[in-house]
């Protein structure tokens, strides 16, 4: 199987679709804010576009991928929505979302039946956006996968980069949990949702074992061999207004739909697993 993937917002998510798909012969258009990204893309054999300022050439694609985040509404569905509702050419939508439409569940477990308990700002926009999504694959009979990404990390992008610039705290903050995906489940992860006939749905993409972030540094320290920077109480810890707002959610996320609807083994069921991966491809 093979077509056009038009991927807006193309960045590090959806590179982990491309990665799978370039070798198989698809043709993939991405977009982008930035000329340095663009050329980035062309060099990897991606047909990169500058978006917004650019026309999105939906006629051109068989599916579609948003990594796009709202803000005070879809950006990509106020350009194209109503080009989008009578868009039966496509055969695939996919909505790439955050856990973070769950809120703070006191270190819980969430799936895909528990109701959104967005708080934020930027979490109410995000349930707003799916919502907006649904309601035009719907109505257009289009194939929607809205994947709700736990926190990601992979190749150039983890604590092993901000232990190595000297950037990582071990910040503590009692009962706190986060979920994690990596780079190659999720472009594992979308692909089956690609090939899949399954209808519309929600899923979640995570691995299987949330965990305190102090955990996740103290482990990638030890594979470096270093020692783990000191204990920082949250309260004393410096951090932007945007990583200390993720800190007032706690969750423990499952992913059972997505095994057991898309058949989907994940080769990084833990952190463990991933950091390990990570260095291994490095060395």
């Amino acid at each position: 199987m093979t077509g056009t993937l038009l991927s807006i917002g193309h960045g590090y998510s959806a590179q982990a679709l491309a990665d799978r798909l370039l070798p198989q012969g698809w043709h993939v258009i991405g977009t982008t804010r930035s000329a340095q990204k663009a050329a980035a893309m062309a060099a990897r054999g991606i047909e990169s576009l500058i978006w917004p300022g650019t026309p999105l050439p939906l006629a051109r694609a068989t599916h579609l991928l948003t990594s796009v985040a709202p803000r005070a509404g879809d950006p990509v569905l106020d350009e194209i929505g109503a080009e989008l509702a009578s868009a039966t050419h496509l055969q695939w939508v996919g909505y790439l979302s955050t856990v973070g439409v769950y809120g703070d569940q006191r270190g819980g477990w969430v799936d895909e039946q528990t109701p959104p308990n967005a708080r934020s700002e930027r979490a109410v926009a995000r349930v707003a956006a799916e919502e907006a999504w649904q309601d035009i694959c719907d109505r257009a009979g289009i194939r929607l996968h809205i994947f709700r990404l736990a926190g990601i990390y992979g190749p150039g992008r983890g604590p092993f980069e901000k232990l190595r610039s000297g950037r990582a705290q071990r910040i503590i903050k009692p009962g706190q949990y986060f979920s994690r995906i990596h780079y190659d489940d999720i472009g594992r992860a979308l692909e089956l949702g690609i090939t899949s006939k399954l209808g519309s749905c929600v899923f979640n993409l995570c691995d299987d074992h949330p965990a305190p972030p102090q955990d996740v540094l103290e482990h990638a320290a030890h594979l470096l061999g270093i020692d783990p920077p000191p204990e920082t109480a949250f309260e004393d810890a410096d951090l932007s207004p945007m990583a200390r707002s993720f800190y007032k959610d706690s969750k423990r996320v499952r992913n059972d739909r997505i095994k057991r609807e898309l058949g989907f083994e994940l080769r990084h069921p833990d952190y463990k697993s991933g950091l390990a991966a990570i260095l291994q491809a490095e060395a």
